[in-house]
């Protein structure tokens, strides 16, 4: 497997809307294998030692993974998410997609490329600049009967369309008597890129989590980026899909048959014995480059990624936490009313008495993301806070 990294520039933080050309992104592009070769540098001197900067961060799952199998085919994140939704298409023709550009210019981060000239203009329906309204476009025609996409360009504009989430998404179903389905997905990038501003960088998990009726899943993978992604859209319930706006140019060999995730259950990444460690989307990431340094030291960390953040699978960190006794929650989230407070209430809830130690939650700093790449950094959870709060519950 292979993590490929693209130069912070999609987005500006003075204007939303300006955009890189797609031979633009293919020139800041850069690909670091789990060997640490680089198939492709940039050609500037800035980029060149961004690139040297980043290589340290770089770090892939483990060798035996099924997905890392010589069968299948390779794919990024965003591409797997595109192969999924084209597959529900064909399959299905109830389901369409609207939102900003999603239509012949395939998406801020081309995950609908090339659906427009296959599907039409009326199932890949480019959107004016107004989420409010085609949030509740979308939400109106899943009522009666169709299946949309709803795509954000940031998943922080998507806050313009909380009403419409909030008050008639997640409880229509309910306020309807049960006459309405509301079965819609809505996605899009969102999490702390590399110096795209406080307003580009928002995480919203810890925003939707209260809202009843609607369901969440963060994907972590190009495997189950595109499993969630046909999960998500084949559900009756409203589902919002979290990606991470610096997981897209992931790359994973996944399965050439076709394959379904259950949106309710995590995913055991690293089996141990010493420690759970419950994380979910880019934090995967800094979760397993942390591992290795704790192998080295002694541990045995067990590493799940939660995936359903909305409701939690609790079967599985249960198991968990009955084997190890301690648990480390690692999280992009903001700390205050996140996702891993509700995660620590949950299992202190459920699992209080097998519990050894207290549980410890890192969370993102509760400030602003700063666009000072420095700064930026210090906002977030590294992976040698990770071994020391390991090294800190094991003592």
């Amino acid at each position: 497997m292979a993590t490929l990294f693209q130069a912070p520039t999609a987005f500006s933080a003075s204007n939303k809307f300006h955009f890189l050309s797609l031979s633009e992104r293919k020139r800041q592009m850069f690909v670091v294998r789990s060997d640490a070769r680089m198939n492709h540098l940039p050609t500037t001197g800035v980029h060149s030692s961004l690139t040297q900067r980043l290589l340290t961060n770089a770090v892939a799952t483990k060798a035996d993974s099924p997905t890392s199998s010589k069968t299948g085919h390779e794919l990024l994140l965003f591409e797997a998410l595109r192969e999924g939704l084209e597959e529900e298409m064909e399959r299905d023709p109830r389901v369409c997609v609207m939102g900003e550009d999603v239509g012949h210019y395939g998406g801020s981060y081309k995950v609908t490329k090339g659906l427009a000239p296959k599907f039409g203009d009326l199932r890949v329906l480019d959107t004016p600049i107004a989420e409010n309204a085609f949030t509740g476009m979308g939400i109106g025609a899943a009522m009666t009967g169709l299946r949309p996409i709803v795509e954000g360009m940031n998943m922080g504009f998507l806050l313009l369309a909380f009403n419409q989430i909030s008050n008639n998404c997640g409880m229509l179903h309910y306020t309807s008597g049960g006459q309405f389905k509301i079965p819609i997905v809505i996605r899009g990038p969102g999490g702390v890129g590399r110096q795209l501003g406080a307003e580009h960088s928002q995480r919203l998990e810890s925003y939707f989590q209260s809202i009843p009726g609607i369901q969440m899943v963060a994907c972590s993978t190009p495997y189950n980026a595109k499993g969630l992604m046909k999960a998500a859209i084949r559900s009756e319930n409203p589902v919002i899909l979290f990606e991470h706006v610096l997981l897209y140019n992931l790359k994973e060999r996944i399965p050439d048959e076709e394959y379904v995730l259950s949106l309710e259950e995590a995913e055991m990444v690293r089996p141990g014995e010493h420690v759970t460690i419950l994380t979910y989307s880019r934090m995967r990431y800094h979760v397993m480059q942390a591992a290795k340094t704790l192998v080295n030291k002694g541990y045995d960390p067990e590493v799940i990624d939660i995936r359903s953040l909305k409701p939690f699978d609790l079967y599985t960190i249960g198991n968990s936490v009955k084997k190890t006794h301690r648990v480390l929650i690692v999280e992009e989230c903001m700390r205050t009313g996140g996702i891993g407070a509700s995660l620590t209430a949950a299992i202190t809830e459920n699992f209080n008495d097998y519990l050894d130690a207290p549980i410890i939650c890192l969370s993102s700093q509760d400030v602003p993301t700063p666009y000072a790449g420095t700064l930026e950094e210090w906002t977030v959870v590294q992976p040698a806070q990770i071994v020391t709060a390991v090294e800190q519950l094991c003592q």
